[in-house]
């Protein structure tokens, strides 16, 4: 039995959902990226392996559907994935293993954006003369954001979630164009975690700049 045959399963059709079969493979994809955004915006740590399994999954779904950058992206996300899951359980410093929210610096916004268009423009052009993609920039655009996003959330930086948000916008039409539409339901979904997500982070950010009750009786 190859891999073919293993995965074959996952590939078959669950229901129809306007018009178009949806697989076990967008299915098990909706629940698990769903789980692990909720567990971000909660900074549990636990959103990582279950990251890596849903990147698993996309790397299959995407592939099928003619969005290789997005495939590949998956690929990245779980060496990522691997790093953040490191970052969070020791990154705290000297004292402390529990790695703080932050702003991302200026000088990670330069480099960030900078990247951001190199990217884009690299997967531009790299997707349009050497794949059949028929969404060539935006699927770059995405890609390209996602990485970007992705730095923010293994550093838990708050501006991360707006680099999410960002990419959600572009990729619920996007995977509605290319009919995965379970999977344009999910990051409509993200959205809204996303939001939540940048929410909650900014709270607890504010509250580690609040000074302590002592702090104040002393200034």
């Amino acid at each position: 039995m190859d891999l073919a045959d293993v995965l074959e399963p996952l590939q078959r059709p669950l229901f129809t959902l306007l018009g178009t079969p949806v697989s076990w493979t967008e299915v098990l994809g909706f629940g698990s990226g769903a789980l692990c955004v909720w567990l971000v915006a909660r900074q549990h740590i636990a959103n990582w392996p279950i990251g890596i399994a849903n990147n698993a999954l996309f790397i299959l779904l995407f592939t099928q559907a003619g969005l290789y950058a997005d495939a590949a992206l998956q690929v990245v996300f779980i060496t990522l994935a691997a790093y953040g899951w490191w970052t969070w359980a020791h990154g705290g410093g000297p004292g402390s293993d529990a790695l703080p929210v932050r702003r991302t610096t200026r000088a990670e916004w330069t480099w960030l954006l900078a990247a951001g268009v190199v990217g884009t423009l690299g997967f531009t052009l790299l997707l349009d003369h050497v794949t059949d993609s028929t969404v060539p920039f935006w699927d770059a655009l995405t890609t390209a954001l996602s990485l970007m996003a992705t730095y923010g959330q293994c550093r838990k930086r708050l501006e991360s979630w707006w680099l999410w948000i960002a990419a959600d916008v572009v990729y619920v039409p996007l995977y509605a164009y290319k009919e995965l539409y379970l999977t344009a339901l999910l990051y409509a979904g993200f959205l809204a975690l996303c939001v939540n997500g940048l929410r909650s982070w900014s709270r607890e950010q504010m509250a580690a700049q609040a000074p302590r009750p002592m702090e104040a009786t002393a200034a």
